[in-house]
């Protein structure tokens, strides 16, 4: 079977990437994605949760995990209270594995690598060892004596320069079987043409990213959706690092899930490790269809609540607040519309972002939090063609004519839908600069109303008519606004 780096696959083989703190695990892991996922830092212990991407390697698909450090002494100073729990996960990991890579740096081993290697004797049969930090051949004789443990052979290589990763993809490859992979979809494309299929959007999973505070249950949520316990959960603040990802099935629908470290207020965030997972957090947005925005309910919303939802309404992301540990709530009459009142205050112009009250612990709520993201979901992929759209803005500028002033005046020629996920429109009118915020919002409101759009933020763009008249401007949103021409 041929393979196409464009489509999604199903049934991969797994290939786990595993081995003590600081050999290079999470740099090898980037390495063979051919991009920056996976957090690397000097500081032993990065990598908490086991961190999985789709890789294509040499023509080949393949599910790639990296794995938290395999550590000896795990307990004691309580800033380590978090090593049983990564060990525990790593160990999980290797069950599901098709093909472990043992990961060793050049030198001598330690008493961790001898443990971890007498641990997985028992995986003999699905074990490929790898020596890394062998740049230019260093300590490459040092190397050769690990054949004295048992091993056939072992790949010397340089995840950080490269060296020899071409011949350990090649080893990777050859203890693969691929036989049961199959096409799941294609990849994701956010703009909307002529050519636009809404039913190629719908074969591949929705994507949803959980974004919060610290401590607001994104890690037991995604376990609770995947049915699993890939996220590492406990009450220490920022526990999760990297990107966690997760798929799973919902009324035949597939879903991708992205677990990501808790936001906190930049004055806060004082290591260089947080630094870049508060970024691989914000950077999930981009990569998402709609986020979760997890909210304490006992604590109730905060400032930082409100700069995380305008980071994913500048995107024109689907939102939904997700009111977490409900169920620790005063069992009161309308204390949930007392909550959401309070939010859709706060908020201001996100009052058609859906508030679902959960307890991601328990489950309760969430299978209304997923109808909701499905709902949300279908409005995102809605692609109105430009006869019915017109045919929609002639009645709303009957409802509610321009302005007629000698400096307001001007005159909406007509409109098209600019894109589909995120949904944006473009009006083209005869003076771009008189158009005033109140009725680009009149527009932007009667868009969500009469056409179907009213679970998710839309963008609208206001551009001149003429040819040669002037430029655009657009509305909020996050995005520039350019002014219109002078005239004379």
């Amino acid at each position: 079977m041929e393979f196409n780096p464009n489509i999604k696959y199903r049934n991969l083989p797994v290939v786990v990437l595993a081995g003590r703190p600081n050999v290079g695990k999470s740099t090898l892991f980037n390495r063979l994605l051919h991009k920056r996922r996976a957090i690397t830092d000097p500081t032993p212990g990065v990598t908490r949760d086991p961190v999985e991407m789709d890789a294509f390697i040499q023509g080949k698909p393949l599910r790639l995990i990296d794995t938290g450090g395999f550590k000896l002494v795990r307990e004691g100073d309580p800033s380590e209270a978090l090593d049983d729990l990564v060990v525990e996960k790593t160990l999980e990991t290797l069950e599901k594995a098709d093909l472990i890579v043992l990961i060793l740096a050049a030198g001598e081993l330690s008493a961790e690598d001898e443990e971890f290697i007498g641990f997985l004797r028992r995986y003999r049969n699905r074990l490929l060892v790898a020596v890394n930090k062998t740049e230019g051949g260093r300590r490459e004789a040092d190397a050769w004596n690990l054949l004295s443990y048992g091993f056939d052979k072992v790949h010397m290589i340089s995840a950080e320069h490269g060296d020899n990763i071409g011949e350990l993809e090649e080893a990777i490859l050859s203890r693969l079987d691929f036989s049961r992979v199959e096409r799941a979809g294609k990849a994701r494309s956010n703009t909307v043409d002529s050519n636009t299929n809404i039913d190629s959007a719908d074969a591949r999973p929705i994507r949803i990213a959980l974004l919060g505070k610290p401590n607001t249950g994104k890690s037991t949520l995604s376990n609770r959706l995947t049915a699993s316990s890939a996220s590492i959960v406990s009450d220490i603040p920022g526990t999760t690092r990297d990107v966690v990802e997760g798929i799973f099935s919902w009324k035949g629908r597939d879903f991708q899930v992205l677990d990501t470290a808790g936001i906190r207020r930049k004055t806060k965030v004082t290591e260089n490790i947080e630094y870049y997972s508060v970024n691989r957090a914000i950077k999930t947005i981009d990569e998402a269809d709609i986020v979760f925005l997890m909210i304490d309910a006992v604590e109730g919303l905060s400032e930082q609540d409100k700069k995380i939802a305008g980071l994913a309404y500048d995107k024109g992301r689907g939102i939904i607040m997700v009111l977490n540990k409900w169920d620790a709530m005063p069992q009161i009459k309308n204390a949930f519309e007392a909550s959401a009142d309070r939010i859709r205050f706060l908020f201001g112009k996100m009052e058609y972002a859906p508030i679902v009250p959960v307890s991601a612990r328990d489950g309760t709520g969430v299978d209304k939090l997923l109808n909701t993201a499905m709902r949300m979901y279908k409005q995102l992929q809605i692609k109105i063609e430009t006869g019915p759209l017109n045919q929609a803005l002639e009645r709303w500028l009957l409802e509610s004519p321009p302005p007629s002033g000698p400096s307001t005046r001007f005159k909406v020629k007509y409109a098209v839908q600019k894109s589909a996920n995120p949904v944006a429109f473009i009006f083209f009118v005869s003076r771009p600069r008189a158009v005033s915020e109140a009725y680009t919002s009149y527009l932007r409101n009667k868009i969500r109303k009469d056409l179907g759009f009213s679970l998710v933020p839309v963008a609208v763009e206001i551009r001149s008519s003429a040819g040669d008249a002037g430029k655009s401007r657009k509305d909020t949103m996050g995005r520039k606004t350019i002014s219109g021409h002078k005239r004379g």
